[in-house]
């Protein structure tokens, strides 16, 4: 039973287009996915689930495969990481291809390395668990936030005025890179927080989502701080 990388890179994107393909400190950042699932060497095959020609062309020019297109149904704006995940491993089924594990990676996701995925694919077959994937902490407690009601703030816990910050839970989001995930509880749970859920934990450093333009030239000036030490 193999294990499969799978990097979900669907052609339309609205805030920023042509986002999975936009060049991202000189190569499109498609590239950086693809060369770090490739370089990783735990996956037997790294491949792109794509609707777009020119994706699928500049896919295959860093070495991932594209075997077939994803359907017109998992191309909206509405269908799931889940969905088109679920579609890769329906559609290899059908060509007689079983995969024990696999590891969605977002085309989006510079700050991915090569040792991030080995750790992730070993966790998740040392731990057992149905997913392992990348989190990093909230900088501010998330029990202390705000809420905007017509002109004014509120908070959404005042039970939480007077805590200190060091006595309240930290809190963890998806740093929106990668999944790695047992096939089997994938098919059966078809979604992406299951039963058993481990994460790694990141540094913000190594994390930012890429919304908006903004967001794009943030992730340039870490990546640039983190690999060269400069801004």
């Amino acid at each position: 039973m193999s294990k499969v990388a799978i990097i979900t890179a669907r052609k339309g994107s609205k805030r920023i287009p042509n986002k999975n393909i936009k060049m991202f400190l000189g190569s499109p950042i498609i590239k950086y996915s693809i060369t770090a699932a490739i370089e990783s060497g735990v996956f037997d095959e790294v491949m792109v689930s794509t609707d777009d020609e020119g994706i699928a062309t500049i896919a295959k020019s860093y070495g991932a495969k594209v075997p077939f297109m994803r359907s017109e149904k998992n191309s909206n704006d509405f269908a799931g990481t889940a969905d088109v995940l679920i579609e890769v491993i329906e559609s290899y089924a059908s060509m007689g291809i079983r995969h024990e594990s696999l590891c969605g990676i977002y085309p989006t996701a510079p700050f991915i390395t090569p040792q991030k995925l080995v750790a992730g694919m070993n966790l998740l077959q040392e731990s057992h668990a149905d997913v392992v994937l990348p989190v990093v902490r909230f900088s501010y407690p998330i029990q202390r936030s705000l809420k905007r009601i017509e002109e004014r703030v509120e908070m959404f816990w005042p039970e939480n005025y007077h805590a200190r910050s060091q006595d309240l839970e930290p809190a963890y989001h998806d740093a929106g890179q990668f999944y790695c995930i047992k096939v089997n509880s994938l098919m059966k749970e078809r979604k992406l927080f299951m039963s058993d859920t481990r994460p790694l934990v990141m540094s913000e450093l190594e994390v930012q989502d890429i919304d908006n333009e903004d967001d794009w030239k943030l992730a340039e000036i870490k990546y640039s701080f983190l690999h060269h030490g400069r801004i």
